[in-house]
């Protein structure tokens, strides 16, 4: 992996963590939990990509 990807997906989990704690300390918890559902699915999307390459490279090593 790239160290770009990584810092990617560093800073979508300090913006949601950041999102969360002050949707949280206003009383929107249900808004807090949708956001880190949200940040949750946005990196599985990023990764799912990076995923599928490992898996085409295990492939054609056997």
């Amino acid at each position: 992996m790239e160290m770009d990807f990584i810092l990617k997906i560093a800073a979508i989990g300090l913006i949601v963590g950041v999102l969360h704690q002050i949707l949280s300390k206003n009383g929107r918890e249900e808004y807090a939990q949708l956001t880190a559902l949200a940040g949750l699915i946005v990196v599985v999307l990023l990764l799912l990509p990076q995923l599928l390459s490992l898996l085409d490279q295990v492939r054609s090593a056997f």
